[in-house]
């Protein structure tokens, strides 16, 4: 039997003005590419919303005031990792390249049915 490398899922959240900067720092790091004859790259899935926070009071917040309750119109960006120094690397991209001090994302492993 085969092995087969395991793929993981990116979701993220980011202010529109900043999701082309972090779409190609993930793509850039390999993210977006579906294994196969078809070579598919920069592959994700992005949807507008609504994000809402409260900064505490020692935060430095790139939009809106500590202690204000602010919303800012987010992309939510999901995106295959295929795998995990992949994973690690474009988590890595979306850091550097969010303009958020604590990115909201989450990476999630994939089953292959």
């Amino acid at each position: 039997m085969a092995s087969t490398v395991t793929r993981f899922r990116l979701v993220f959240n980011v202010p529109v003005p900043a999701l082309e900067a972090c779409k190609n720092a993930i793509f850039a790091a390999g993210a977006g590419r579906y294994p196969g004859v078809g070579d598919y790259t920069e592959c994700c899935w992005t949807v507008i919303g609504t994000g809402q926070f409260r900064p505490g009071d020692k935060a430095n917040p790139h939009i809106g005031k500590a202690g204000e309750l602010e919303f800012v119109q987010e992309a939510r960006v999901e995106t295959i990792c295929v795998g995990e120094e992949v994973a690690r690397k474009a988590v890595a991209a979306l850091k550097s390249a969010h303009p958020y001090e604590e990115p909201s994302y989450g990476v999630y492993r994939m089953e292959d049915f």
